[in-house]
C-alpha cells in the first residue's frame, strides 16, 4: 500500500494486482479518518474485485488530528473530494465512483449534485439523512440534483435514517439507485454484517454498466 499526496489530498491506495477495472474514492465520517474500520473493509473488498481504491482524509482531518468538522469545513471538504477525484483520474482512466461513510458520503453527494462530471457513480454508506431523533431536519435538498447512478448502504437500526425514510429520500434522486440493507447500526459492523461484500456486488454491477472513460 502506498500513500498518495497532492494539493489538498492525502490518501492510502489499495491497488489490484492487474490493471484496475475501475476506481473508488472513499471519505470518512465525522470524527473519523481514512483508517476507519468501515473504509478498510470496503477498500479491501473492492480491491479484491479489481478496483483501485483511495481512502482519503478530508481537509478538516488533515488540519486537525481529532474532533468533528465544523460548519466552515464543509465546502473545503467538498473541494478536497474534488481534488481527490482529479488525482485519481490522473492515475487511471477507468470509471470512477466517489463517496464515503456518513459525513464523507454526504459531502460527496453534495459535490456531485453540483458537478456530475466528476464521477461515474456515487457511493453512500450510512447516509445521515437527519440527526438522530430529529426526522424533521431532513438533509434532502440536493438529492433531486444528483444525476449519476447511486448506491446507498443502510443499516436497519441506523438512528440517522429509518429504512422507510431512506426509501422516500432515494426516490428524489434523478438517476438509477440501488439500496443495500443489512442488519446493523450506523457503523455497519463490517466484521459481522458482511456489508463489504454486498456493497462490492452493487459497485461491480454499477461499473458493468459504465463505458470506459
Amino acid at each position: 500500500m502506498r500513500t498518495l499526496t497532492a494539493p489538498g489530498v492525502v490518501a492510502d491506495l489499495h491497488e489490484p494486482d492487474s490493471e484496475p477495472l475501475g476506481a473508488a474514492i472513499l471519505a470518512h465520517g465525522a470524527g473519523g479518518n481514512r483508517d476507519a474500520v468501515i473504509l478498510h473493509a470496503y477498500a479491501d473488498e473492492f480491491c479484491r474485485r479489481g478496483l483501485l481504491v483511495a481512502r482519503i482524509d478530508l481537509p478538516y482531518r488533515q488540519r486537525r488530528p481529532t474532533g468533528p468538522p465544523g460548519r466552515a469545513d464543509a465546502q473545503r471538504d467538498r473541494d478536497g473530494i474534488a481534488a481527490a477525484c482529479a488525482a485519481i483520474s490522473a492515475v487511471t482512466g477507468t470509471p470512477l465512483i466517489v463517496g464515503g461513510h456518513s459525513y464523507g458520503g454526504r459531502q460527496a453527494s453534495m459535490l456531485v449534485a453540483e458537478n456530475p462530471e466528476l464521477a461515474d457513480g456515487l457511493f453512500l454508506s450510512s447516509y445521515p439523512l437527519h440527526p438522530p431523533g430529529k426526522p424533521e431536519l431532513m438533509r434532502t435538498e440536493h438529492l433531486s440534483q444528483i444525476q449519476i447512478p447511486t448506491i446507498l448502504v443502510h443499516g436497519r437500526s441506523d438512528p440517522f435514517a429509518t429504512s422507510g425514510e431512506l426509501a422516500d429520500a432515494v426516490a428524489l434522486i434523478d438517476a438509477a439507485t440501488t439500496i443495500v440493507t443489512v442488519a446493523a447500526p450506523h457503523a455497519l459492523n463490517p466484521a459481522r454484517s458482511g456489508v463489504a461484500a454486498l456493497a462490492a456486488d452493487a459497485v461491480m454491477a454499477l461499473l458493468l454498466n459504465q463505458p470506459n472513460r
